[in-house]
């Protein structure tokens, strides 16, 4: 009798487990209340229905598990409404991958459309979109003077378009003395009625916006048509479109643009869903690159703006609680190797993750937890061991603001900027062990460098939904050197 009844108990424990599982794992389907825009009041809904459709885990779209932006094209009614609301230039442009003489575009068409983007004199070369692309293209304009302004206009099949949101900054030379900020943050699901943060955001003026993952909530992982619905929408959206069109954009996903809440993607790519919902994510952005490429398909990527390097880390994508990895192999040797080659005086890691230890959740989806933290410290001792200094950490996840302080014996401590509720509804509880948390409202970071100062200096910024600073909390380059310890 005892073998039976410790079946039927694991079982049951199995049984129960999942069911906890599942729970934890609920799809978050698209919200539509407080929609003001007039286009998004007549395109969204078609959208959703087309793609994502009633069923609340997205699967009941009627264009299928792989509809896109081709197969709304061939419905009369859509196409109806690109005309009336002019979105022959359906999403975009995006800026991305800013350097101080060149920037690239990204564009979604409504069909296949040549492109080409100029700014002042200069000019790309003409693509033609296509549906295996959905419609995308990334365009390069070179020949730019650092830290300089440019208006700039897209020219879709010979016409130009141009909007007052279409200008930007390239970035300094590594040597110059100059001031600048980028925003950073997540917990961006699309709520109509804080979509304004994008156009205040704008308003301050950041060199580059930091995605650190749950960019889009999406939650639905073996259907790319209704992951696609989340990024039209959210182009579509005019605040956002004013804050792409005119600031650098880099990121990477976290769990619930990946895949599931608290997902991990495992080892290798023997998982269907992975590379197919890789080039999804791909087709979305404008980051320099995408991990190894097709041979090694990640989010992670690095770029600097002037003494400033930026390494944005995937860890999600080959995380695997058994091999106690976050990053995997091959990405945790880019980075070390990276940092080890860095030069910028300031060296930005970012995580879609926490960092600190008792931060949240015990551990259980960050870099604290028991299979995590070895990781971890592999990164902070190689950082001590070669000397490298000026890193700090950002990180996401978790929706309110924190500064976390990391000490290390032997070692400058590393700070912590978490910011991660920049339109989300939900907010997560405050903790009196880190310097300062916050979780009121609305808000997104900034990291604001100073170079025109002998001792440069980094500020972190807690900025609200309005526009209005919070807290600010200064470091200068001096404090994060080995000398400082």
């Amino acid at each position: 009798m005892i073998m039976p009844m410790t079946r039927r108990f694991v079982v049951t424990l199995v049984l129960v487990f999942s069911t906890l599982t599942a729970a934890l794992s609920v799809a978050k389907p698209p919200i539509t209340e407080g929609e003001s825009d007039p286009v998004m009041k007549e395109i969204d809904p078609f959208m959703i229905d087309a793609l994502y459709g009633k069923d609340p885990e997205g699967q009941t779209g009627r264009l299928g598990a792989e509809g896109g932006l081709v197969d709304l094209l061939a419905e009369p009614k859509f196409v109806d409404l690109i005309q009336k609301h002019n979105l022959q230039l359906f999403n975009g442009p995006m800026l991305g991958d800013v350097k101080s003489t060149s920037a690239k575009f990204w564009v979604r068409t409504a069909g296949a459309f040549k492109v080409q983007v100029k700014v002042g004199e200069h000019v790309s070369k003409v693509v033609k979109t296509d549906a295996d692309e959905d419609f995308t293209a990334v365009l390069q304009v070179e020949g730019l003077d650092p830290f300089t302004e440019y208006t700039y206009s897209v020219i879709l099949n010979d016409q130009a378009i141009g909007r007052p949101s279409f200008r930007f900054r390239t970035a300094p030379e590594k040597g110059q003395d100059v001031k600048f900020h980028v925003a950073f943050g997540s917990g961006a699901r699309y709520v109509p009625v804080n979509e304004y943060a994008w156009r205040n955001m704008a308003s301050r003026g950041p060199l580059a916006y930091l995605g650190l993952g749950d960019n889009v909530y999406i939650d639905v992982m073996h259907r790319r048509g209704a992951q696609r619905l989340f990024y039209y929408r959210r182009f579509i959206s005019p605040a956002y479109r004013d804050l792409v069109s005119s600031v650098g954009m880099y990121a990477v996903w976290d769990d619930h643009d990946m895949a599931m809440n608290d997902s991990q993607g495992g080892a290798g790519l023997t998982a269907k869903w992975k590379r197919p919902n890789w080039n999804v994510f791909r087709q979305n952005w404008n980051n320099p690159h995408y991990g190894g490429g097709e041979a090694l398909p990640g989010t992670w990527h690095s770029f600097s703006l002037g003494a400033v390097d930026f390494f944005m880390t995937d860890g999600r994508f080959y995380r695997d609680k058994k091999d106690k990895t976050m990053l995997g192999p091959d990405q945790k040797k880019w980075l070390l190797e990276s940092l080890k080659q860095s030069t910028g005086k300031f060296k930005i890691i970012a995580s879609g993750t926490m960092w600190a230890d008792g931060a949240d959740k015990k551990g259980r989806d960050s870099w604290a937890g028991p299979w995590g933290r070895a990781e971890r410290d592999e990164i902070f001792d190689f950082i001590n061991t070669n000397k490298i200094e000026g890193v700090l950490l950002i990180s996401g996840d978790r929706h309110r603001s924190d500064i976390w302080k990391i000490d290390r014996a032997g070692a400058y401590p590393l700070y912590e900027f978490v910011s991660a509720k920049v339109t989300n509804q939900h907010t997560h509880k405050t903790f009196e062990n880190a310097v300062w948390s916050y979780n009121e409202g609305n808000f997104w970071g900034e990291l604001d460098f100073d170079f025109t100062q002998s001792d440069p200096v980094m500020t972190f910024k807690c900025v609200d939904i309005s526009g209005k600073v919070i807290k600010a909390f200064p470091l200068r380059h001096s404090e994060l050197t080995h000398d400082a310890n």
